[in-house]
């Protein structure tokens, strides 16, 4: 099996008349995983623009996947809030734009899901490392922390303050630890 016949690309071939060891591929032919029937799936467009809906229910382990994935991709630069303060910012590298801009909460979905696709400014793409159905998972998950950032009073659970207030101001229930003398 080491050493076998064949034809390597682009090489000459006595087998075909042409002498063309290649061949065209017939057409309409597509490369394994490169089928893309729902084109909203692998765009985030419908007629030219960024939809705003999701190619798949959105569930709690779609949710879950997309804040997996976006603690690992988006958190270095966006941080875990989505504020922009990632630790990529605090090294000194370029802030980028917070989620909670009232420009991005009126962002369509399919925004974040081409950004991600194709990057914008500064941000490279994630084409390569994200697939798209994480990519909307992500995009799901933004939306979720622009809620939670957000949400109105009505929303919260009866008996939830808000805000919440900070555990630096909540009292210690904890019995104070007398200081050591030597």
């Amino acid at each position: 099996m080491h050493v076998q016949p064949k034809y390597l690309p682009l090489r000459q071939s006595d087998f075909f008349a042409d002498g063309r060891g290649s061949r065209t591929p017939p057409e309409g032919t597509v490369a394994r995983g490169q089928l893309r029937e729902d084109t909203y799936l692998h765009t985030g467009l419908i007629d030219g623009k960024p939809g705003d809906t999701m190619p798949f229910p959105a569930t709690r382990e779609v949710l879950e996947r997309g804040r997996e994935r976006f603690d690992i991709y988006c958190a270095p630069c966006h941080s875990r809030l989505g504020d922009g303060n990632g630790m990529i910012v605090q090294r000194g590298f370029r802030r980028p734009p917070s989620f909670q801009e009232p420009r991005l909460r009126q962002a369509p979905l399919g925004h974040f899901f081409d950004v991600m696709s194709n990057g914008f400014g500064v941000m490279p793409d994630y084409a390569a490392q994200v697939n798209p159905r994480d990519r909307w998972a992500i995009a799901a998950y933004i939306r979720v922390l622009q809620f939670s950032q957000n949400a109105p009073a009505s929303a919260l659970p009866a008996g939830q303050q808000m805000p919440s207030p900070s555990p630096l101001q909540v009292p210690s229930t904890a019995p104070s630890v007398p200081e050591r003398k030597e």
